[in-house]
Order: C-alpha cells, then sequence, then structure tokens
C-alpha cells in the first residue's frame, strides 16, 4: 500500500509549536510558571461561565441528535457492520478518553473537597462529604463524556456519510468550510489548534501519571522518590505506547485496551472485595442519588455570590481538560467506530464512559474516603504533607495484600498510560497526513514521531511546577476550542438536514 504523505504545514508548525513550548520551561522555569499562572487566573475568572456554558449546550445537543429522526443514520454504508466488539469498542474509546489519570484523581479528589466544600457548606460536616464524594463523579460523567461524543460525530458523519477525504478535527466543518475545507487557511487553524490543544491536555494526564507510578515504584523497591525516577518511569511508558502505536489498531492499540480493561476490572473487584465493601456500595448508592437530584445544579453553578474560587478551581479546569482532548479523542474514537448507528455511539458513550468513571470513584474514592472517616490513614494529612503522587500510593499501600495491590496498580496504571497516549499519537499522525480515506492508517514512523514528541511537554511540565502549572496550561491551550466546538454543532446540523 502506498504510504500516505504528511502534511507539511500541520507537522512542522505543530512540532516547532510542541518545541517553543518546552525551551521556556527549561530555561526560566519560574518566569514561565507565573506567566501560565496568569493566564488562569484571568481565563478563568472572566471566560470560566463560558466554559459552564458551552458544556449545557453541547449536553442538550446531543441528546436531542441521539433521541431525535437523525439517530438512526448509520455511519458507512447501510449495512456496514462494526469493525470492532462491543467489548474492544468500548475498551477503546473509554481508554483514550481517560487513561491512567482516572486511577490518581477517583482515589484522592474528594480529599480536596471535603475541608473547602462547595455551596457553602461546613467542612467536614455529613453534608460537605456528601459534595465531596459527588463532584468527583460528577466531573468525570455525562458532561464531560459530552465533550467527547460532540466531535466525534461531528466527524463521523461527513467522513463516513459525506466521504470527506480527511481524518482531521477540520472534516467536522466541512458543512461550513467545503469538502476541501481541511486545506483552506481556516481548516488548518482548526487542526492545528486540535493538536496543540492535545499536546498540552497530554502534558496534563502524563505529567499526573508519571509520578504517581514513580511514587509506587519507590515505595515497592525500597528506593528514594526523584525526578529521575519519574523520567525513567515516563521512558517507560513511551516506549510501550511507542510499541503499541507501531503495531497499529489492531495488534497493537485494541489488543492493549483489551488487556486494560480486564487488569483495572480486576483491581476495582479486589478492592471492592478486600475493602470496607459494605460502606463502598451504601456511599455509591447514596452518591448517585445526590447526583441525580442535583445535576442541573452542579451543571449550572456558578458561585456568583460567595465567589468561593470553587468552580474556577475544579469545574472550569476540569472542563478545560476534556474539551482540550476533545477534538484529537473525537478523530480517534471516528476511526473505531464505522458501522455503528449516530445514536448508538453517543448513548454508548455517555452511558459507558460514565459508568466506567464512576466506578472507579465509587469503588476507590470510597475506600480512601473510608481510610479517612475510620482514622485508619489520614488521606487529607498526606495529600497537604506528602502530595498527590505519593498519597495515592499510600492508599494503594493499605489494602491487604499490598505488595502485590501496589504492583497490579503499577502494571495497570502504566498500561492505562499507553492505551491513551498510542490513541493520542495516532490522531496527531492522522490530523498531520495529506489525505487519509477510509480503513487507512497514518505512516508508522509518523506514529512512533508523535509518541516521542508527546513524552517532551509533560517533562517540562513537572520539571516547573507540579499540578498547578499542568492545571494552568490545559485551561490555556483548550480556549480556542470552545469556539470550534460551536462551530461543529452549526455545521453538523447544516449537513444533517441536507441528508
Amino acid at each position: 500500500m502506498k504510504e500516505a504523505r504528511i502534511d507539511k504545514v500541520l507537522f512542522f508548525t505543530a512540532t516547532g509549536i510542541a518545541i517553543a513550548v518546552c525551551i521556556p520551561l527549561g530555561l526560566i522555569p519560574e518566569r514561565a510558571e507565573q506567566f501560565i499562572s496568569e493566564q488562569y487566573v484571568w481565563i478563568s475568572s472572566h471566560l470560566g461561565v463560558f466554559y459552564q456554558m458551552f458544556t449545557v449546550l453541547a449536553f442538550s445537543f446531543l441528546i436531542w441528535l441521539a433521541l431525535g429522526k437523525y439517530g438512526s443514520i448509520r455511519l458507512g454504508g447501510t449495512g456496514e457492520k462494526p469493525d470492532y466488539s462491543t467489548f474492544s469498542w468500548v475498551g477503546m474509546l473509554f481508554c483514550a478518553g481517560t487513561g491512567a489519570s482516572l486511577l490518581v484523581w477517583a482515589g484522592v479528589e474528594w480529599a480536596f473537597y471535603i475541608d473547602s466544600p462547595p455551596f457553602g457548606a461546613v467542612a467536614r460536616s455529613a453534608e460537605a462529604i456528601e459534595w465531596a464524594s459527588s463532584y468527583g463523579a460528577f466531573h468525570w460523567g455525562v458532561a464531560a463524556w459530552s465533550f467527547y461524543a460532540l466531535p466525534t460525530i461531528a466527524i463521523a458523519y461527513p467522513y463516513y456519510v459525506r466521504n470527506v477525504p480527511y481524518l482531521r478535527a477540520s472534516t467536522s466543518l466541512h458543512a461550513i468550510l467545503g469538502k476541501d475545507g481541511g486545506n483552506s487557511p481556516i481548516g488548518r487553524a482548526v487542526d492545528l489548534a486540535a493538536m496543540i490543544a492535545l499536546l498540552g491536555g497530554a502534558g496534563t494526564s502524563l505529567g499526573v501519571i508519571a509520578p504517581t507510578i514513580a511514587a509506587s515504584v519507590a515505595e515497592l523497591l525500597n528506593l528514594e522518590t526523584s525526578f529521575s525516577l519519574e523520567l525513567i518511569v515516563m521512558s517507560v511508558c513511551i516506549g510501550l505506547f511507542g510499541a503499541s502505536v507501531y503495531l497499529g489498531l489492531d495488534k497493537g492499540i485494541k489488543r492493549l485496551s483489551d488487556i486494560n480493561v480486564v487488569l483495572i476490572l480486576g483491581l476495582l473487584l479486589f478492592v471492592l472485595i478486600v475493602g470496607p465493601t459494605l460502606f463502598i456500595l451504601k456511599n455509591s448508592l447514596n452518591t448517585t442519588g445526590v447526583l441525580l437530584q442535583n445535576f442541573i445544579r452542579m451543571m449550572t453553578w456558578t458561585d456568583p455570590v460567595e465567589k468561593s474560587g470553587f468552580v474556577e478551581t475544579w469545574t472550569v479546569f476540569y472542563w478545560a481538560w476534556w474539551i482540550a482532548f476533545a477534538l484529537p479523542v473525537g478523530v480517534f474514537i471516528t476511526r473505531i467506530s464505522r458501522g455503528r448507528t449516530i445514536r448508538q455511539v453517543i448513548l454508548s458513550m455517555l452511558s459507558f464512559g460514565t459508568f466506567g468513571c464512576w466506578l472507579f470513584y465509587f469503588i476507590l474514592g470510597n475506600y480512601s474516603l473510608s481510610l479517612e472517616l475510620s482514622e485508619t490513614f489520614s488521606v487529607t494529612g498526606s495529600l497537604a504533607e506528602n502530595g498527590m503522587y505519593v498519597t495515592v500510593e499510600n492508599i494503594i499501600s493499605t489494602l491487604p495484600f499490598g505488595v502485590a495491590a501496589l504492583s497490579l496498580f503499577i502494571i495497570a496504571s502504566v498500561i492505562s498510560v499507553a492505551t491513551t497516549y498510542d490513541s493520542a499519537s495516532y490522531t496527531l499522525a492522522s490530523t498531520a497526513t495529506q489525505e487519509l480515506k477510509e480503513g487507512e492508517n497514518p505512516a508508522r514512523w509518523h506514529r512512533l514521531f508523535w509518541a516521542a514528541i508527546l513524552g517532551l511537554v509533560p517533562v517540562f511540565m513537572m520539571f516547573v511546577g507540579g499540578l498547578d502549572i499542568i492545571r494552568s496550561g490545559v485551561l490555556v491551550v483548550s480556549l480556542p476550542l470552545l469556539l470550534i466546538g460551536v462551530a461543529m454543532i452549526v455545521s453538523l446540523v447544516k449537513s444533517l438536514r441536507s441528508h
């Protein structure tokens, strides 16, 4: 098969920007950290409400689309069968959309909220504990998966039904830009914005999980946690997802995702069985009730009176994080969704994606919360003293058969990183490819190149400032995608009406 040619404009521009961002992070880390943090404060304070408004818009539009007359449209030919089984398809979309970050956040997110709860609740009160248990699941629930489902349909419909020969973010705007609009200046700008956002979002994710894996390895091997150890862990992860993306969708990404789902389900089942099972089940059901009763309130809360900063610090950050990954993840899920209807894709992503994330928060989150409430281990104290990465390792170590549990956690985390980043590498390569028709893949060397580039950004982000700089960076790079998201809705409706 003839090898697809790279799009030199997108390839060299995106590479140049990635390197240009890393240079000041490495040479003048203090000034770079201050600058990015200032941008975060300004954007979250002045523009955060637009992130929330877009969340409501995207979710409402998808429900209308899935339940309406257009939901039965099949992505591909009329009798097209899905390329992958439901298990493999769900595994790939889930791993591409969440990855190892979920293993980190699920166990500790409530601990950030219990002393500074939303809605004016008293710290550590029963109400505060309920909100702390619920907000993590909210941030990783249906609202968040709407960010992924929207670009998936907006890209998949023109790609499979309108036969647009470009698997890129700009494909979602075909009804506005025209069938060859991906090569227009606006189309190139959209694709470039998606690539830069993915690099920033990927830096956020890997910048969180790599130190956590390093802390776990250090505990397991009785070593000192250090930046050098984090670099070694990062190198192993990059090597694994580089090998996976080199092998391709079927031999690499699909197999790794299948293994990852089995490992993670095994880990969660183990925690559920050996942990305080009754408390986990009771609090999970209680959290479900809190979420169902307060979903609209949480979706629309802007905190205009008390101005506690909760929304800007957490909800806006999470929406920005999901948005940063949205277009690239949409490209990848498009590639694996041929043969499914619009309704199937939307409802499956919103339901399976949400339920998968909730399993993590319900089991790992409630296990760690039980440690705090029973005074077995102070999660909040460890968080204040040692930071998030060591605290996650400490939580896993409290489990029976701690060494075995920690080993399984490390393996599952490394594979989770690989499944997230091999799909990200695939997406970057397909975006920077001139033409990619249905069933074709980007060149292998091209996928490997982006696997290497994806490892650069988080290294420098970790070097500069840890979680704060990571959170700031992802908000800055996601901002342009808000306008693109609105344009996607307009373009998709216009195209569907002429179906």
